[in-house]
């Protein structure tokens, strides 16, 4: 397992879940949502930096199938963004099936209502999202998902 902080990254259209790795890379956190749109590369990228962190994992939404439908081609280009903004830190792209799904499912079991789980399932999906990919790398040796490849 290689050394280091994670942040792990749940872009959505209206919110951004963000969740970090302790430095051994074991556990995943939440860290906070961010409102979608002008300011949230510019706060991840300062997240990045201030957290001194080694690999920005994103989720990818793919259909149950595996194909990749208009949200994948938008997170796609939202990560391909984010990679241009915190390089030369890598950034991947990790498989994301029902993680929202299950944030929401975990959050209503501990009693969290409607108002209260809008604002953390994002971060509790961001929290799944790192959390596998952390126990992928640990698991197999190899880290997780695609990388993904900046212009230039």
């Amino acid at each position: 397992m290689r050394h280091g902080v994670r942040l792990g990254i749940d872009p959505g259209d209206t919110r951004v879940g963000v969740a970090r790795s302790d430095p051994t890379g074991f556990l995943a956190t939440p860290v906070q949502t961010l409102r979608r749109g002008q300011g949230d590369l510019r706060r991840l990228a300062r997240l990045v930096a201030e957290e001194d962190v080694v690999e920005v994992v994103v989720g990818l939404p793919r259909s149950l199938s595996g194909g990749e439908g208009p949200a994948a081609v938008k997170v796609r280009e939202y990560a391909a963004r984010l990679a241009e903004r915190v390089a030369p830190v890598p950034v991947r792209l990790v498989d994301e099936r029902l993680t929202t799904v299950s944030a929401e499912a975990m959050l209503r079991d501990r009693g969290k209502k409607g108002q209260q789980r809008r604002g953390v399932v994002d971060q509790a999906a961001a929290v799944l999202i790192l959390q596998h990919a952390l126990d992928t790398e640990r698991t197999t040796g190899v880290p997780p998902g695609e990388p993904v490849e900046r212009d230039g």
